[in-house]
């Protein structure tokens, strides 16, 4: 297995659950455990600029986006989730039944003071902007009330960001997950399970083009060439229109999409911007309903939650593929 972090080191010592904001230095995010084995406590993280230290595994936490409540829940950890928010679309088949009692305290973002009365020891945010003053509160400040805290790796901005995002990164995080919630084994095998999964995925061949359109109207807000749309078109072999742009997701034209004229379509279904309905925005707009892909309904949809780096983002490379093959045997 290929090393996705810094192979662990010993810690110093530490009473009280920690976090505080760092300088940036441009490495990826380190994951330091005291010697005794999996498990051991306690365990420093760099995650996002910023740094902590946990002296014991979270027991009670709160989840901010469908990536970081997924993990745990696949993770067997399901018990420990005291309040989940920002959920973008229903849980996958195989997490039903452990996610069945999930405690969905917003659909947005909530405010601290819904968070706090769950009197939480940690939260696990899918975004930075999830810890905002006017969010679930600042990093420090949470610290400074003993409740850690942790943002996707994949999420991170500035020097911390991945560029470009990989499947070492998704998979890092499981690993780096599992040291800090005391269940490495436990991400050790989902780790195993989704690099097999990935290696075994049969890349489209030749030269198809896809646009991959997250949201927006007047303006399409799309996949552009370091984020997880640009990973998983990569798996499923498909030539992103806007792989030069370097970023994440950007702002795009239509006159943009118009020129490049994609042979295929990502829509990204969500429950508050349905695939359904950028359909019917580009067959009924003039300047998209000509696209080739329009007119031949070459349409392959992939869930939000799918869309953003986690543990669907495999299985969502796979259905493309198999969505592709379907329109090529039309």
């Amino acid at each position: 297995m290929k090393t996705r972090y810094p192979t662990f080191a010993a810690a110093a010592a530490v009473l009280l659950l920690a976090g505080c904001a760092s300088g940036s230095t441009g490495a990826a995010p380190v994951a330091t455990a005291s010697p005794g084995g999996p498990g051991a406590y306690p365990v420093s993280f760099d995650n996002c600029d910023t740094s902590l230290t946990l002296t014991a595994a979270p027991e009670r936490i709160v989840t901010i986006k469908s990536t970081t409540t997924e993990l745990l829940l696949a993770l067997g950890l399901g018990d420990r989730i005291v309040g989940s928010a920002f959920l973008d679309g229903p849980l996958p088949a195989s997490l039903a039944e452990e996610g069945a009692d999930l405690n969905v305290i917003s659909d947005f973002v909530p405010g601290q003071e819904a968070v706090l009365t769950l009197n939480p020891d940690f939260v696990y945010g899918g975004w930075e902007s999830n810890f905002s003053a006017e969010g679930v509160g600042e990093r420090d400040a949470l610290a400074a009330l003993g409740i850690g805290s942790y943002v996707s790796p994949a999420a991170c901005k500035g020097d911390a960001m991945p560029d470009p995002l990989t499947f070492d990164t998704v998979f890092g995080e499981i690993d780096e997950a599992g040291t800090l919630f005391g269940v490495p084994d436990a991400a050790a095998t989902l780790v195993s399970d989704q690099e097999a999964a990935l290696a075994a995925l049969k890349p489209a061949t030749g030269e198809t083009t896809a646009l991959w359109y997250s949201s927006g109207t007047d303006t399409p807000y799309v996949g552009a060439g370091i984020g997880a749309p640009q990973m998983i078109m990569d798996a499923a072999g498909l030539t992103n229109i806007f792989a030069d742009v370097h970023d994440t997701w950007t702002s795009a034209g239509w006159e943009s999409v118009v020129a490049a004229n994609p042979s295929v379509i990502v829509l990204v279904d969500a429950t508050w911007n349905t695939a359904d309905s950028k359909i019917a925005l580009l067959e009924g707009n003039p300047a998209t309903a000509g696209l080739d892909a329009v007119v031949n309904h070459r349409y392959i949809t992939v869930p939000f939650a799918a869309g953003e780096a986690g543990i669907r983002n495999v299985e969502a490379a796979g259905s493309i593929i198999d969505q592709l093959a379907a329109l090529d045997a039309q």
